[in-house]
């Protein structure tokens, strides 16, 4: 049995002073008590900072750390889509493997306790399937000449929390993006709004329309006029979705959209992805004004330095810090659906625990000092 305390702890939402939290041999939270001070108690661990449950990575592409530094940052969005497609065949599966196993290391000591992975093979599925982590896989299927996802749903149907997804409303045809959109076991999770190329691309202008218009590509899904309009009419309203980027969206997209699904979809903010390829973030005030469900996710290390849930909290901005949190615990195992087990320190729960230090415990914010790590 342990024992442990910090500075502040995240309770219901809210940062709570005087915390102790005890956990047993197998991680459980068994109980969970309130003192004036804590100075004083015996057989108590002290960890300065804020205790936190376990992290949920709400948006992650783990079998892309092989290209960390590889693509240069501000290439703009249709930009990286062309790099990434230059530079992914450049490596060695060990290479792959090597570099899926350290970022998975990382993750799970900065206190990461579950992923929502996208993958488009399954290479690294032994190191996932063998990590403490607990992954949740979607096997991506995307390309306009995509006819087919019987691929993606024979390697999904050989794991464990496995499923496939779409990619974006700008890489598939109709009729297959209404199959894969219309059941799953698996949340659906989809690229939505992280650039105006996607829209414009409704409108026939943009750099991707440009792009397709050289190889050729036709779009049939152009009618639906603009990409909330498309998940709005072609995603079922009872499918458990997340929505990833959103950096253009605006009020009428994240109303149409929560009108539209029976539980309102989560909107998965990357900052540091969308900083890295167009040098801009999410109007995150914007999603709070008007009541939006929030997670946090990072992205792949094709377009970030580093996995760093904190640093992708910081860099949404002046938001509330116990809320910020909120975002990167809770929201992402509601998103997930293993609320009932993680996300949360509360009494029968194993929802791992972290300390987030280098906060400024004045202000209640996060810092560029500010680091996380695993304690459970």
């Amino acid at each position: 049995m342990r024992k442990i305390a910090s500075h502040y702890a995240l309770i219901n939402g809210a940062l709570e002073r005087g915390i102790v939290v005890e956990v047993d041999d197998h991680g459980t939270i068994t109980n969970i008590t309130r003192h004036d001070t804590i100075d004083n108690l015996a057989s108590v661990e002290f960890y300065p900072g804020i205790l936190i449950p376990g992290m949920v990575n709400a948006h992650s592409h783990l079998e892309l750390a092989y290209l960390r530094g590889a693509i240069a940052e501000g290439t703009g969005f249709a930009g990286f889509a062309r790099e990434i497609g230059r530079v992914r065949g450049n490596y060695t599966n060990e290479e792959r493997l090597h570099a899926a196993s350290v970022a998975d290391s990382e993750m799970w000591h900065e206190g990461v306790e579950a992923v929502l992975d996208i993958a488009n093979d399954d290479l690294i599925m032994p190191i996932k399937e063998s990590s403490n982590i607990e992954y949740h896989t979607l096997f991506e299927v995307f390309g306009l000449m995509a006819q087919s996802c019987d691929m993606q749903r024979a390697m999904a149907a050989k794991y464990s929390h496995a499923d496939i997804t779409t990619h974006s409303t700008y890489s598939l045809q109709d009729a297959i993006f209404r199959e894969i959109a219309s059941k799953g076991t698996e949340s659906l999770s989809v690229h939505l709004l992280e650039s105006e190329d996607e829209i414009a691309l409704y409108n026939k202008k943009g750099s991707l329309w440009e792009w397709y218009s050289r190889m050729g590509w036709e779009c049939d899904f152009l009618h639906y006029g603009h990409p909330a309009k498309r998940i709005a009419e072609s995603v079922p309203a009872n499918r458990a979705t997340l929505l990833v980027h959103g950096c253009k969206s605006t009020a009428e997209d994240i109303t149409l959209l929560d009108k539209h699904f029976e539980t309102q979809p989560t909107w998965v903010m990357c900052p540091e992805s969308n900083r890295y390829i167009s040098g801009i973030t999410p109007p995150i005030a914007l999603y709070r004004e008007l009541g939006a469900q929030i997670a946090i996710g990072t992205d792949s290390l094709a377009s970030a330095r580093h996995l760093s849930m904190v640093e992708n909290m910081r860099l949404l901005g002046d938001v509330p810090l116990a809320e910020l949190l909120t975002y990167a615990t809770l929201n992402g195992a509601k998103a997930l659906g293993i609320a009932e087990r993680k996300g949360s320190i509360e009494v029968g729960k194993q929802p791992g625990l972290a300390v987030i230090s280098g906060v400024d415990l004045h202000a209640m914010r996060l810092t560029p000092e500010s680091q996380s790590r695993r304690i459970i």
